[in-house]
């Protein structure tokens, strides 16, 4: 069970940046810049977010990112580091 109370409703792309609004009404925006499997990708990938109460999923980039790791500032950028 998830101990998340907000949970995304919809993520778009815009000018490097990926936007989430949550159902309480709060914005959230992280870069692409950093994430490997985000960074220096097209427009229309990066558009092509599936949005779920956990998280974000790009089907064609194969990327997940969670809501909660999202809000501990972690976007991809860490896995990359790691590696």
């Amino acid at each position: 069970m998830s101990s998340l109370i907000d949970k995304p409703v919809r993520a778009w792309h815009h000018r490097g940046r990926i936007h989430v609004e949550m159902e309480s009404g709060l914005e959230l925006a992280f870069p692409v810049r950093g994430n490997p499997r985000l960074e220096g990708r097209s427009e229309d990938e990066l558009g092509q977010i599936e949005v779920s109460p956990f998280g974000l999923h790009w089907p064609s980039l194969d990327e997940d990112l969670s809501i909660r790791g999202i809000l501990a500032g972690d976007y991809g950028q860490k896995r990359h580091r790691a590696a």
